[in-house]
C-alpha cells in the first residue's frame, strides 16, 4: 500500500472538518469565520477527543499562503483612488479608533499585570475591525445603501492602511523595544519610500503589461499571471526587509488599478476561500481550551473594553468630523469586533517569539465573540439611537445637530497651499524615483559594466545611462510643479517671490546633488565636479525634448491610473451607442483620451467636417469640457480648446489622431516666438497713414495688432473707431507683435 505523505491526510482533515463545521453553522446563520476556528480546535493535537493533525509546521506554511492570499484579495478591494475618495470624515474616525483602541488596549494589559510587550500587542490587536465580517454583517442586513455604511467602508479602507503600518512598525519594536529609536525612524521611511516606488512603478508597468498582453490571456493565464505577481511582490517586500502581508497587499492595490481588477479578484476567490480556511483552521488549532478556560476573566474584560471602546471611539471619530449623532451611533456599533487582521497582527507576536503563550488564543477567543455579535449591534444601532433620542434635552439635541452642519463647511485651499503641497509632493515622489534609478545603477549597471568594459569606458558608459534614466525626472523635479494656474496666480503677487526662490533653490540644489552624486560613484570629485558641469549645460540645451519625454511618461502614468474607471464609462457609453444605434469600434480598440491644444487645427470644427469616423476609423465617445460631459457626442457638436476627447480607437488609430491633434509645427513656433508689446508712435508729416483712417492704413495686418488709443491736442480717445482719420501730430497707440511695431515705429 502507497504511503502518503502527512501533509495530505492533514489537509484531508483540516478541510474535511471544516466543510461539516461550515454547513452546520451556515444552516445556524452564524458566520462562517468561527465555524474555521472551532474545525481548528477539534483537529488540534490540544484537543484529545478527535484526530488530530501530525505535521502543525507543513499546516503553518499552508496558513502563510492564507495570509498572503487573503491580503491579496483585501488589496483587490482596496485601490489608491479608493483611498483619496474616502474623505476626511472617514480618515478622522478611523485614526481616532486606531489611537484610541492602542491607548485602550495597552492600558487594560497595564491594568491586568500583563508584560509591556503583550499590553503593547493587545493595543495593536484592538485597533483594526474585521473588514469581511462587517461587510458580510452589512450585506446580509440589506444595509448598503445607508449612511453609515458607506462611512464604515471609508474607515475600513484607511485602517486597512493603519494594519499595514502597525506590522511594519511592530516587527521594528519587536527588536528595538522603542517606537522612538533611530531604527523605527528608518523604518517608517524606508516604508513610504518602498510604497511610493512601488505605486509609481507599479501603475506605470503593470496595466500597460495587461494591456499589452491583453489578447494572449484566457481566465487560467490571467490567474496565473496574476499570483505571479503577487508572490514576486511578497518576495521583493521580505528582500527589503518587509512582511510577506505587505507586499501581497501592495500588488492586489496596484492591480485594483487596472481594467482587469473584478475580472482577477473573481478568478482569486477560490484560490483565497481555500488557502482562507486553511488559515482560519489554522488559528483554531493555536487555541487550547485550557488556557480560554484559565483566562476567562481577562477575555470577558478585553471583549469588553473592545465593545464600548470602538462604540466611544469610532462614534466620537465619526461625529467630530461632521457626521449626525445617529449616523455617528451606527458607525461605532458596526465596527465593533476584531477578526482577520488582528489575527495576523497576534500571529506576528508568536512568530518573533515576543508575546506570551495565552495572548493568541485570548485574542482568537475575543474574535469569536465579537464576531458574534456584531450583526446584533448593527441591527440594535438605531432602536438605542432612539432611546437615547427620546431622553436628550432638546438643548442638547440642538447642539449636537449645530455642530455637526458647521463641521461640514468645506474650506477652500488656497493658491499658495496648493502650491506648498505641489512643492512637497514633487520633491518627495521625484526623489524616491531618482534615488532608486542611483540603487540600481550602482548595485546593478555598474558591476555589469565593470565586468564586461575597461574601468573608464564602463564609468562614462554606466554614468551616461544612468544620467539619461534621470533626466526626465530631474527636469519634472525642478520645473514641473511650476506648471499649473496656482503658480502662475502666486508668482504675480509679490510678497511670495522669496519663497517661491526659495523653494526653486531647494529644488535645483537636490537636482544638482543627484547628479554630482552620481558622477561621484564613477570618477572622483573633480572630474565628477567638471562633468557635472557639462551635464547642467547639455540639460539647459536640451530640456524641451527631455521635457516632451517626461511629458509622455506622465501621460502614460495617468491614462494607466485612470484606465479602469474609462473603461467602466466606455461601458455605459457603449450600451447607450447601441440603443442610439451608433457604430461602434473594432473588438481591439481601447478608450484613450487626447487633450485639444488651444493652437490644435481642429479648434472650432464639428465632428461632422473633421469627418475622423469615415477617414481615421474611430468614434468619439465621450467629450469632457471642464465641468461638462458630453456623452456619445452628436456631430454637429464642435471641438474647443482644452477639450478631452474619450475615444475609441486602436493603438494604430491612436497614432494617426495624435498626428491630426498636433498643432503645426509652423504655426507653433510663430506663436511661441511672437512677442506682444504695446508701443506708441507720432503722425509726421511724411508718415505714410496721414489723413488716412485707420482701416484704410493697413495696421492691423502690418503689426497683427490693434490700436487701442490716439492722443489728439490733449484728448486721449479710448478704443478708436476704425473710421477715425490720422491727423497730424496725432500719438497712435497700438499692441502688437513687438518685431512688427519696430518696422512701423
Amino acid at each position: 500500500m502507497h504511503h502518503l505523505p502527512p501533509l495530505i491526510t492533514d489537509l484531508a482533515l483540516m478541510l474535511g472538518a471544516a466543510a461539516i463545521i461550515t454547513l452546520l453553522f451556515k444552516w445556524m446563520k452564524q458566520p462562517l469565520v468561527l465555524g474555521y476556528i472551532i474545525a481548528g480546535i477539534l483537529v488540534s493535537p490540544n484537543f484529545r477527543f478527535t484526530p488530530s493533525i501530525l505535521e502543525v509546521s507543513d499546516v503553518q506554511v499552508w496558513a502563510e499562503f492564507g495570509v498572503i492570499f487573503l491580503l491579496f484579495s483585501l488589496g483587490l478591494e482596496f485601490s489608491f483612488k479608493k483611498l483619496v475618495q474616502v474623505g476626511g470624515s472617514s480618515s478622522v474616525a478611523a485614526s481616532m479608533e486606531a489611537i484610541g483602541m492602542m491607548a485602550l488596549g495597552y492600558g487594560t494589559g497595564q491594568l491586568m499585570g500583563w508584560s509591556t510587550m503583550d499590553s503593547i500587542f493587545l493595543g495593536a490587536v484592538l485597533a483594526v475591525s474585521s473588514t469581511t465580517i462587517i461587510i458580510k454583517a452589512i450585506d446580509e442586513l440589506n444595509l448598503k445603501k445607508k449612511k453609515f455604511a458607506s462611512l464604515v467602508f471609508g474607515i475600513l479602507i484607511v485602517e486597512d492602511i493603519i494594519a499595514i503600518g502597525i506590522l511594519v512598525l511592530l516587527s521594528t519594536f519587536a527588536t528595538t523595544q522603542s517606537f522612538f529609536s533611530v531604527e523605527t525612524g528608518l523604518s517608517i521611511l524606508k516604508l513610504v519610500f518602498f510604497m511610493i516606488l512601488w505605486f509609481v512603478a507599479g501603475i506605470f508597468f503593470i496595466p500597460t503589461l495587461l494591456k499589452k498582453a491583453r489578447h494572449l490571456m484566457n481566465d487560467e493565464i490571467l490567474l496565473i499571471v496574476s499570483l505571479a505577481m503577487c508572490l514576486l511582490m511578497v518576495f521583493l517586500a521580505s528582500h527589503a526587509g518587509f512582511s510577506a502581508a505587505l507586499g501581497a497587499f501592495v500588488m492586489g492595490s496596484l492591480l485594483a488599478e487596472t481594467t482587469k481588477a473584478e475580472k482577477i479578484e473573481h478568478l482569486v476567490a477560490p484560490v483565497k476561500d481555500l488557502f482562507g480556511a486553511v488559515f482560519f483552521v489554522s488559528v483554531g488549532m493555536m487555541i487550547n481550551l485550557s488556557v480560554i478556560g484559565e483566562y476567562i476573566v481577562p477575555i470577558l474584560i478585553i471583549t469588553v473594553v473592545c465593545i464600548v471602546g470602538k462604540i466611544i471611539t469610532t462614534g466620537l471619530g465619526a461625529f467630530i468630523s461632521g457626521n449626525t449623532l445617529k449616523v455617528s451611533l451606527q458607525t461605532g456599533m458596526s465596527l465593533a469586533q476584531i477578526g482577520e487582521f488582528s489575527f495576523i497582527i497576534a500571529s506576528l507576536g508568536v512568530a518573533l517569539n515576543v508575546t506570551s503563550d495565552f495572548l493568541y488564543p485570548t485574542i482568537v477567543a475575543v474574535s469569536g465573540i465579537t464576531t458574534f455579535t456584531t450583526p446584533y449591534l448593527i441591527k440594535w444601532s438605531t432602536p438605542f439611537f432612539n432611546w437615547i433620542d427620546k431622553r436628550l434635552p432638546d438643548k442638547v439635541k440642538f447642539s449636537l445637530a449645530k455642530y455637526s452642519s458647521e463641521a461640514q463647511t468645506i474650506s477652500a485651499v488656497s493658491d499658495w497651499q496648493q502650491v506648498v503641497r505641489s512643492f512637497i509632493i514633487n520633491l518627495v515622489v521625484f526623489s524616491v524615483l531618482l534615488t532608486a534609478i542611483i540603487y540600481l545603477s550602482s548595485e546593478v549597471l555598474l558591476p555589469f559594466v565593470s565586468e564586461y568594459f575597461e574601468d573608464r569606458i564602463g564609468a562614462v558608459s554606466a554614468s551616461s545611462l544612468t544620467l539619461l534614466l534621470m533626466a526626465p525626472f530631474l527636469w519634472a523635479l525642478t520645473v514641473r510643479n511650476e506648471q499649473t494656474e496656482s503658480f502662475a496666480r502666486i508668482f504675480s503677487q509679490q510678497q511670495y517671490r522669496g519663497p517661491i526662490w526659495i523653494m526653486r533653490g531647494v529644488k535645483l540644489a537636490l537636482a544638482l546633488f543627484f547628479i554630482l552624486f552620481v558622477l561621484n560613484l564613477f570618477f572622483d570629485i573633480t572630474i565628477a565636479l567638471v562633468a557635472a558641469f557639462i551635464m547642467v549645460v547639455l540639460f539647459a540645451v536640451f530640456r524641451r525634448k527631455i521635457q516632451v519625454l517626461y511629458d509622455r511618461l506622465e501621460r502614460r502614468f495617468i491614462a494607466n491610473l485612470n484606465d479602469r474607471e474609462l473603461q467602466q464609462e466606455l461601458m455605459e457609453m457603449q450600451q447607450a451607442a447601441s440603443i442610439r444605434n451608433v457604430a461602434l469600434a473594432p473588438w481591439d480598440a481601447h478608450l484613450t483620451t487626447f487633450e485639444i491644444a488651444p493652437e490644435s487645427p481642429v479648434i472650432g470644427k464639428t465632428l461632422e467636417e473633421l469627418r475622423w469616423r469615415e477617414q481615421i476609423g474611430v468614434n468619439v465617445a465621450m467629450i469632457k469640457r471642464g465641468q461638462i460631459t458630453i456623452v456619445v457626442p452628436q456631430r454637429h457638436e464642435r471641438i474647443f480648446p482644452c477639450d478631452r476627447l474619450f475615444v475609441i480607437c486602436t493603438d494604430a488609430q491612436a497614432i494617426k489622431m495624435n498626428a491630426v491633434l498636433r498643432p503645426d509645427r509652423k504655426t507653433s513656433e510663430n506663436f511661441r516666438d511672437a512677442e506682444v508689446e504695446l508701443d506708441k508712435f507720432t503722425i509726421e508729416p511724411d508718415s505714410p497713414f496721414l489723413d488716412k483712417t485707420i482701416r484704410e492704413s493697413g495696421l492691423r495686418s502690418a503689426t497683427n495688432g490693434l490700436v487701442v488709443g490716439i492722443e489728439r491736442n490733449g484728448v486721449r480717445i479710448l478704443n478708436p473707431e476704425s473710421t477715425i482719420t490720422f491727423e497730424l501730430g496725432d500719438v497712435v497707440w497700438i499692441v502688437g507683435e513687438k518685431q512688427l511695431l519696430e518696422k512701423v515705429t
